[in-house]
């Protein structure tokens, strides 16, 4: 029970600072909000470590975990929230979403190869309409008329969107199986250190580029509203990650997974009240959202799962049970 509340609000939050990064991402920077979420999500992890005492945790790590962890970060909290960030000012944060759910394709393929994992007819399933999903949004969208003239129609660059999306999807698929293989049979402790040490590993590596003088020019130029959001965002995204660690902590990775998914229908709705004019708000963005989403749950849940709730033929039981390898 705790644990999938965990999961819940670590979507609702995780929705919440894809909405607040885009509103802050109108005026402001893929630089400006990388350097605030990084430096809110150190912070956080920080605090948390030093409440729940998990510096011992930190320290009972054996060094092939250590860089695991470190290489989770990285490509997380640096390389896909990067892209992330990169995609959504390109195209906004709902078309983001269903590209982005390759991810869990990355993570099975990788699971598979490295964890011994089976592929499943459900799971060839969820993979078609993971590829389905983003095609239903690509499609032409009629416009509308400008109500304001204070106001410019969003004209999203989908080329640059999808590339950086899919970008990220590599990042946030792979990082989880990194993290599955360093905190196996981990208590509670160890996954808040985990976290904090992911973190660190990201801004160190994240420190060099946003301190040059360019970039520090640019990042000091903030203006109020985006420094606003920007941080709105860090706290938003710190919170899930703790909260999702914390999940899964406690609770299988089935039962975390497919809740986390409904971030994706947070995110439609956190943009349709706060970005309505800088995003895709309508029925193809749904349709697309709706359809990755069924996708996402159809990779996370067991066959066994599903045989239990739909009773089916024996010949349809037999070939859903088919595995591979």
């Amino acid at each position: 029970m705790l644990g999938g509340f965990l999961a819940l609000l670590a979507a609702i939050t995780f929705a919440l600072n894809n909405a607040a990064f885009r509103r802050g991402a109108v005026t402001g920077t893929v630089a400006q909000g990388m350097a605030i979420s990084l430096a809110l999500g150190v912070g956080i992890f920080l605090i948390a470590t030093m409440l729940s005492g998990a510096w011992q945790s930190a320290a009972t790590f054996p060094p092939q975990s250590l860089a695991m962890l470190c290489a989770a970060g990285i490509l997380h909290f640096a390389w896909g929230r990067y892209c992330n960030f990169r995609a959504t000012k390109a195209m906004g944060a709902n078309l983001v979403g269903p590209p982005q759910q390759m991810s869990i394709v990355v993570t099975l393929v990788l699971a598979i190869l490295i964890l011994d994992e089976n592929l499943t007819p459900l799971r060839l399933f969820g993979i078609l309409l993971v590829v389905i999903g983003p095609a239903l949004s690509l499609r032409p969208i009629k416009k509308m008329p400008v109500l304001s003239p204070r106001v410019l129609a969003f004209k999203p660059n989908y080329v640059e969107g999808y590339t950086f999306a899919l970008l990220s999807a590599l990042g946030y698929g792979t990082s989880p199986i990194l993290v599955r293989i360093s905190l196996q049979d981990a208590d509670f402790a160890s996954s808040i250190a985990a976290g904090l040490i992911a973190h660190i590993a990201a801004a160190v590596v994240m420190t060099v580029p946003l301190l040059s003088r360019g970039m520090r020019r640019c990042i000091l130029s903030m203006d109020g509203p985006s420094r606003t959001w920007f941080s709105v965002s860090g706290v938003l995204v710190g919170l899930s990650q703790m909260t999702g660690y914390l999940a899964l902590a406690i609770a299988p990775v089935s039962v975390v997974t497919p809740i986390q998914r409904l971030s994706l229908v947070f995110r439609v709705f956190a943009n349709s009240l706060l970005n309505r004019d800088h995003e895709v708000i309508g029925g193809r963005v749904w349709a697309a959202t709706a359809v990755g989403l069924l996708g996402a749950a159809a990779l996370s849940v067991s066959t066994d799962f599903v045989l239990a709730l739909v009773p089916l033929p024996e010949i349809v039981e037999a070939a859903a049970r088919w595995q591979w390898p």
